[in-house]
């Protein structure tokens, strides 16, 4: 497939990038500097701004998928999904946030007592971003929240998913790696399961 990836270096978008290639796709890594990426078969790094939709848009074209991992805060949600829908690709996928997944029958994490003051800017702009790609009936989108926590780690291959819950393990703690997450998106990419969904992984 045909993979277009924007926000490519940072830290999830980089696993998203080795995770495409290791299965043999055709990735095109978008960032405002790509040069950090190297060079590898099958990666096409080209350097692209979403405050400059007009020369975003070409790199989006005839892409059979195109996964956003940029921070919400700071980013213009309706131009990025309009540029989306501009360039004819139906699949879009998005590294979602974890704050609007549930802890408890209607309370959300976000809203939760003890919420990190820190994150919430952030974490309020990926919620709206999900209620925005929920009025986006004309795209096949997809919303992967991780679960509260996500850093470096391995590539196991071994996770749970669940639709709009928060996944915690026996020990209380919700985590997936920046590897596994993207072992899920990329699988959700091979296999649609989510379409105009969001769903989330963890261990």
């Amino acid at each position: 497939m045909k993979i277009a990836i924007i926000g490519a270096t940072g830290n999830i978008g980089t696993r998203l990038v080795n995770e495409a290639l290791s299965r043999h796709h055709a990735v095109t890594a978008i960032a405002r500097d790509p040069s950090t990426l190297g060079k590898r078969p099958g990666l096409v790094t080209t350097a692209g701004d979403i405050t400059k939709p007009d020369v975003l848009l070409p790199m989006l074209k005839g892409h059979d998928a195109v996964i956003s991992a940029l921070k919400f805060h700071g980013t213009d949600a309706p131009r990025l999904i309009d540029l989306v829908r501009r360039s004819g690709v139906k699949r879009y996928l998005v590294v979602g946030g974890a704050a609007s997944l549930e802890i408890a029958p209607g309370q959300i994490l976000l809203n939760a007592p003890n919420f990190p003051e820190a994150y919430r800017p952030e974490a309020s702009a990926a919620k709206a971003f999900l209620d925005l790609l929920r009025q986006a009936n004309d795209l096949e989108w997809t919303f992967l929240s991780p679960s509260a926590f996500i850093g470096p780690g391995e590539r196991t291959g071994k996770f749970r998913l669940a639709d709009n819950t928060l996944i915690t393990g026996p020990d209380g703690k919700s985590s997936i790696s920046y590897e596994d997450y993207a072992v899920a998106m990329i699988d959700e990419v091979e296999t649609p399961k989510h379409i105009r969904a969001r769903f989330t992984v963890g261990y």
